[in-house]
């Protein structure tokens, strides 16, 4: 399995919560936090070239709702590459994901290029301005050089001070909205022409739908709504990244019941009354139980939100390979 990362500057965007005092934020707060305290969270989301790789043989998760759930008359489809690209969610994700969908016989190889605190742009070729994404990594340039069958898209919906390709775009406005659609529109476009200029099959997209945000909740509703819209009108395919990280309400929550899973593995009921902790107190964005050191890296510890939300992805991608 090959895994590459670049090892450029990055953003934090869960931290947030860091900035204004995670015990006292609000819900309806419209602040996007900022100073040392998220200054401090960009050096700290800095990737290297760490490897880890659970062990976790996680138990299969409900079956997948997007449109890539198999046709039982179908025949599956030969192996296919499968390429991960998006932002910190995706840096401490990508050693999970990897180690579920290497364990398919469907998948040939995997790969992932995340850049924490990236947004859709940043892997826009041809886009005015810095990008935290070099030239060599562009979606459209990873289809022409490594021809994946899947290429997998896991975007929170960044723009702040450190995402420098959606400088002058204010989050939650109508002017964000309408440029964010116009990114999944262009990036779509890019790919497909980066295949048929490589004389390859078009990579069959799955966008990640994020789990609730803690700070803005209506905001990450409206950016799922996007990416619905948009995998319809290019056929492309959807993974329900929340779909185990919502309470019954639908909404963000610290702790969740464990799964049979957790249940029966050592370190992942770690929650009060033994449930699972999808997040840190200092940090209501991101899975990864351990503190990100120095430099980052991939997640090291037994996180169930990591294990629940990658499963979702890992379903979609199986489902589609299986026909």
């Amino acid at each position: 399995m090959e895994t590459k990362r670049w090892a450029g500057p990055v953003l934090a965007v869960a931290l947030v919560a860091v900035a204004v005092g995670w015990g006292a934020v609000s819900r309806s707060d419209g602040g996007s936090g900022g100073g040392d305290a998220v200054d401090s969270a960009v050096r700290n989301q800095a990737p290297d070239r760490s490897r880890f790789t659970t062990p976790d043989p996680a138990a299969p998760g409900p079956g997948a709702s997007g449109s890539g759930s198999a046709d039982p008359g179908a025949p599956p489809r030969a192996p296919q590459d499968v390429l991960y690209l998006g932002d910190s969610l995706a840096m401490e994700a990508q050693d999970i994901l990897g180690s579920r969908l290497e364990r398919s016989a469907r998948v040939g190889s995997y790969s992932s290029e995340p850049v924490a605190g990236v947004t859709v742009c940043d892997y826009l070729q041809g886009r005015p301005g810095r990008s935290l994404v070099p030239p060599e990594d562009k979606a459209a340039a990873l289809v022409k050089k490594r021809e994946p069958g899947v290429i997998v898209l896991q975007f929170w919906g960044n723009t702040w001070g450190y995402t420098p390709c959606m400088e002058g775009v204010e989050w939650g406005t109508p002017a964000y909205y309408e440029r964010y659609a116009a990114d999944l529109r262009a990036l779509t476009g890019q790919i497909t022409d980066a295949a048929r200029e490589a004389d390859v099959p078009r990579p069959r997209i799955v966008w990640v739908q994020q789990p609730p945000d803690a700070l803005h909740p209506d905001r990450i509703e409206q950016v799922n709504a996007l990416y619905d819209q948009q995998a319809a009108a290019s056929g492309d395919l959807l993974a329900d990244g929340g779909r185990e990280l919502r309470d019954d309400d639908g909404k963000w929550t610290q702790y969740l019941p464990c799964n049979d899973y957790e249940q029966r593995t050592a370190g992942y009921c770690t929650g009060p009354g033994g449930t699972a902790r999808l997040h840190r107190d200092d940090d209501p964005l991101h899975f990864c139980l351990a503190p990100t050191p120095e430099g980052g890296r991939p997640c090291p510890a037994k996180s169930p939100g990591l294990e629940r939300y990658t499963r979702a992805i890992e379903d979609e991608v199986d489902a589609y390979l299986r026909g």
